[in-house]
């Protein structure tokens, strides 16, 4: 009598009546062996993460533009003002310490020449008198490529003293060079008001020299322009010119009736 073997294969546990289903948690390890697509990495409960939206990226590439574009420039722009490269240069002059004692330094005008150019000004003293501390200044300013220019009126008007100017690139400077004159101390906290001259009480001069230096642009400086042939200052302009022929002078017979 023969035999028939078979082979039966073990059906699905869940099938099983009395057998409960096996449940996997989603942040267990899975089997050994299989991987999660690539695409699809998973995240915090099992769901797969997403790439950043596009409002998000679009938002941080407004906050760079505005960072770059305007941030840094304004932060540059604020620290060329702070620091002017006129008053750098100047610093930087081969003078002789004694030729500049407390220096004093004044700023108007914009440095874009919005209505008005930029204008340095600077004031110091000097232990020498004029005539030694033109002559170091001069040199220094040869020395540091400014090269003597001679407008007209430099100076505007009669000035005691030296009065030269000089030309570098796209600057102009004036240099002036005068005597110190003392002025008597106040009294009280108020000036000296002497109503009978005193020579007691009258200025006196004091040593060294007192020096002033004028930086502006070329542009904005009205002696590199065409100068009249007169000084403006001496003739003035007629605001309400004196017509010639003018045809409403004479009035105009009416025609015969």
């Amino acid at each position: 009598m023969a035999r028939a073997a078979a082979v039966v294969t073990p059906a699905d546990p869940a099938a099983r009546p009395g057998v409960a289903p096996v449940v996997r948690r989603a942040d267990a390890p899975g089997p050994a062996g299989v991987d999660r697509p690539e695409d699809e990495p998973a995240g915090d409960g099992g769901e797969p993460r997403r790439q950043g939206s596009p409002r998000l990226r679009a938002a941080v590439l407004v906050l760079a533009s505005v960072l770059l574009l305007g941030v840094l420039p304004a932060f540059f722009g604020l620290r060329t003002m702070d620091q002017d490269p006129v008053f750098a240069s100047l610093d930087e002059l081969d003078v002789p310490s004694w030729a500049v004692t407390e220096p004093v330094d004044d700023v108007s005008g914009s440095p874009w020449c919005l209505l008005d150019c930029r204008l340095r000004e600077r004031t110091t003293t000097s232990e020498r008198p004029p005539e030694e501390t033109t002559q170091a200044y001069e040199a220094a300013l040869i020395g540091d490529g400014w090269q003597r220019w001679t407008p007209n009126y430099c100076p505007e008007q009669e000035e005691k003293g030296s009065y030269t100017c000089w030309r570098r690139d796209e600057l102009t400077l004036d240099l002036w060079v005068r005597e110190r004159t003392c002025v008597p101390p106040p009294v009280d906290g108020e000036p000296a008001v002497v109503p009978i001259p005193d020579p007691s009480t009258a200025a006196q001069e004091c040593p060294g020299s007192l020096v002033s230096v004028k930086v502006r642009n070329a542009i904005d400086d009205e002696r590199t322009r065409p100068q009249p042939s007169t000084d403006p200052s001496l003739t003035g302009e007629d605001p309400f010119p004196t017509l010639s022929e003018d045809p409403l002078g004479e009035l105009t017979p009416s025609p015969p009736s």
